[in-house]
């Protein structure tokens, strides 16, 4: 801790905390750095100035070669080049078995060729562009400090206390600020949600079945805390979880990721598989990798970890799955009207945060198949003006500044200020079609299948 010679005027106190804010907000980007898979995994890049604060990302839709113009059947017509001349002549040569057509009696349909350009066979394949818009927005949440008065911090002792008591405070709030939005924009944009059942578990994309927009539909909304999932109610698409979370329904995620061409942008190989990412609470993990048969996937794996995983202490993969370990995952109840909602692992009384029995105890828990390409994080640049406008500039990704705003009611003499930081992101959807979401029944005995 630097040291300062307070003096006797505010100025000097002003000067302290402006110095300390500066120190406050490096520790805090330090201390927020490998302590978890959504602050280490989300990509971040700038959001772009001068284009508004909603804009949309084209992204192209996976594609294979078909044997039609209506893209209906998958393949590719391959044909022989014999048959070119011999009634499947798409170019109307005039060459039949090698040999020159050299006379009128060889152009005529029944002769030794094909009559130029009679009936040629078409043998064309097609590859058909689908493309998507997807919106996205901009969005800002401010954090500010209690406010510090002169007289809390006459005291040396009590200065240094208080700083580093409103330092462990504000690293706390503002790396559960940014997990928790992580969090939740991957669950909004993910497109596929899977409730665990004990049989024939269902696999629900991001669409509305029956387009009438009802919130019911599949995992339309994208958002577990107020979904309805149970089977009653019209257009019932989705289902209550009756199972708990099962190697064979991360093997089925698995095989369609990899069908699906994620697999090529893998957090890892190994074996020349690709290697994937789920982030789950511990109690989902130590399930999965003491499942019944499964032990000595843990026990006999020595490879090596990606870079990009190995800082969060992962030494090894499970089952072609990095198990990111996340404590705070979310945990839900199911109402009266079955409906979701969500227990938070903390309750708030009067500003302080004390532990939560009831996430304990909470039935329901989700967990996410996390993979580079579903989303990205744009954070604003700091703008300091425009146009001969200056400005302050503001940093967005949570730097806490030093504040003391004179007011003639409450602040006349300048003796109360506070520590104020800006987020601000955007989270641009991209291939949404490699994001899952598991929901499963934590208390319940039963795998799913």
């Amino acid at each position: 801790m630097s040291t300062f010679d307070l003096g006797t005027g505010i100025s000097a106190i002003n000067t302290i905390l402006a110095e300390e804010a500066n120190r406050i907000g490096s520790d805090i980007y330090q201390h927020t750095l490998h302590t978890s898979p959504w602050l280490d995994l989300t990509k971040q890049s700038a959001f772009p100035d001068g284009m508004g604060y909603q804009l949309s990302t084209l992204v192209y839709d996976r594609a294979i070669a078909t044997t039609a113009t209506n893209g209906n059947t998958a393949g590719v017509n391959w044909t022989s080049l014999a048959s070119l001349s011999t009634g499947g002549n798409q170019f109307n040569t005039s060459i039949v078995g090698g040999q020159a057509l050299d006379d009128a009696a060889d152009n005529v349909q029944g002769g030794r060729g094909t009559t130029i350009g009679g009936n040629p066979t078409d043998t064309r394949s097609y590859v058909q562009f689908g493309k998507q818009l997807k919106k996205y927005s901009l969005q800002r949440a401010v954090i500010e400090s209690p406010r510090i008065s002169l007289e809390d911090l006459r005291f040396a002792a009590h200065r240094q206390d208080q700083l580093r008591a409103i330092m462990d405070i504000m690293t706390q709030v503002t790396r559960r600020s940014w997990e928790n939005r992580y969090r939740d924009e991957y669950e909004t944009v993910a497109a596929n949600f899977v409730p665990c059942l004990a049989a024939s578990t269902p696999f629900r994309t991001m669409v509305d079945a029956d387009a009438d927009g009802a919130a019911d539909d599949l995992f339309e909304g994208n958002d577990l805390a107020g979904m309805k999932i149970t089977t009653s109610g019209a257009g019932a698409s989705d289902v209550s979880p009756t199972a708990n979370i099962s190697n064979a329904i991360m093997d089925k995620i698995y095989y369609r990721l990899v069908r699906a061409g994620a697999g090529a942008n893998a957090y890892g190989r190994e074996n020349g598989r690709p290697v994937f990412a789920v982030v789950m609470s511990s109690e989902a993990s130590y399930r999965l990798q003491t499942e019944a048969e499964f032990r000595d996937d843990v026990r006999y794996n020595n490879a090596r970890v990606s870079e990009l995983i190995a800082p969060l202490g992962v030494e090894k993969s499970f089952r072609s799955f990095y198990h990111l370990i996340d404590d705070l995952a979310p945990r839900f109840s199911i109402n009266g009207s079955g409906v979701l909602e969500k227990v938070n692992p903390e309750t708030v009384s009067s500003g302080v945060a004390t532990p939560n029995p009831a996430y304990d105890s909470a039935s329901y828990e989700a967990l996410y198949v996390m993979h580079p390409d579903v989303c990205e994080s744009l954070i604003p640049n700091p703008l300091s003006g425009s146009n001969g406008l200056t400005f302050n500039p503001v940093q967005y990704r949570g730097q806490f500044k030093w504040t003391n705003i004179l007011n003639e009611i409450v602040n006349p003499d300048g003796t109360v200020g506070f520590f104020r930081g800006v987020l601000a992101s955007a989270t641009k959807p991209i291939k949404t079609e490699f994001g899952y979401v598991v929901l499963f029944k934590r208390d319940d005995t039963d795998p799913a299948a």
